[in-house]
């Protein structure tokens, strides 16, 4: 399948993000000047959505889609994949607002789409760096992505990670009405649906480097989604329930593997393509 061509919209969810959200788009301008930006604000009190809507003022590049409150990341992407499929673009990309995620590596991931549906920027596999990361946050997040592929049989090493890029396709034929992860569980959910879907999912080696400014929304409530999330998908899996339907407008082919939706408790190196789906022509 040859590289897609069309246009490009960054996805960027953001709270308490005004010190970083200029810089990151100037770069990503500067790697990719021809891609649009949609900045994904969440009413955050330190005026981010205002220095968003500043920043649409002065570029038509940019624009700024507001939310009332804290509604999470996964719900984010969610709205901005929305808000892509009703225009025409054609590669959509995930990208955080902290600077963790190079703008300068998208041309790569994007480039990758050659023979790829959904493009993985990853920091496990050969090539991959993580710079300034905590023991501790490595340890969770290598620990995350072990238990993912583990219980859902998938090859992905960073199946939890951020930054990525979808073909058009791969969001117009999964059911995103069905997703209600948020946080790293988003990231697995979709991952794994495309593979399920019989995407093509190919992971490209980046550089993430620890925000500089602001604070980590990270919390433990996202470890807790993930891991019963995870856990109840491949529980399912193991004991071939089909509780849900992944593809839009059909059921995956091995229906053994299809997520259910569980209630959420209280409280450049070698790149590596996978997909445990039929691949696509």
């Amino acid at each position: 399948m040859a590289e897609p061509t069309g246009r490009v919209l960054v996805v960027i969810p953001t709270y308490q993000e005004r010190d970083n959200l200029g810089p990151v788009v100037a770069r990503l301008h500067a790697a990719v000047p021809e891609a649009d930006v949609l900045v994904v604000d969440d009413a955050s009190p330190d005026g981010t959505g205002e220095l968003a809507d500043e920043m649409a003022a002065a570029d038509p590049r940019v624009t700024v889609l507001h939310r009332s409150g804290k509604q999470g990341l996964g719900a984010a992407y969610l709205a901005g994949f929305a808000t892509a499929l009703r225009g025409d673009y054609q590669i959509v990309v995930e990208m955080d607002a902290d600077g963790s995620h190079p703008p300068e590596d998208l041309p790569a991931l994007i480039a990758a789409l050659d023979d790829a549906d959904v493009v993985l920027g990853s920091r496990y596999v050969p090539g991959g760096i993580v710079r300034n990361w905590p023991a501790r946050r490595q340890l969770i997040s290598r620990a995350g992505n072990l238990y993912s592929r583990v219980a859902l049989g998938v090859q992905i090493k960073d199946i939890t990670a951020g930054f990525r890029v979808f073909r058009r396709q791969v969001l117009e034929e999964l059911d995103l009405d069905q997703i209600s992860s948020q946080g790293y569980c988003f990231q697995i959910d979709m991952a794994w649906r495309a593979v399920l879907g019989g995407f093509r999912v190919r992971e490209v080696p980046i550089t993430f480097t620890e925000r500089q400014r602001g604070a980590s929304k990270m919390d433990s409530s996202i470890v807790v989604e993930a891991f019963w999330r995870v856990a109840c998908w491949g529980a399912a899996r193991l004991v071939h329930r089909t509780p849900t339907v992944v593809r839009a407008d059909r059921p995956v082919a091995d229906e053994r593997h299809a997520p259910p939706v569980p209630e959420r408790p209280s409280g450049q190196a070698d790149d590596e393509a996978v997909s445990d789906g039929p691949v696509r022509r």
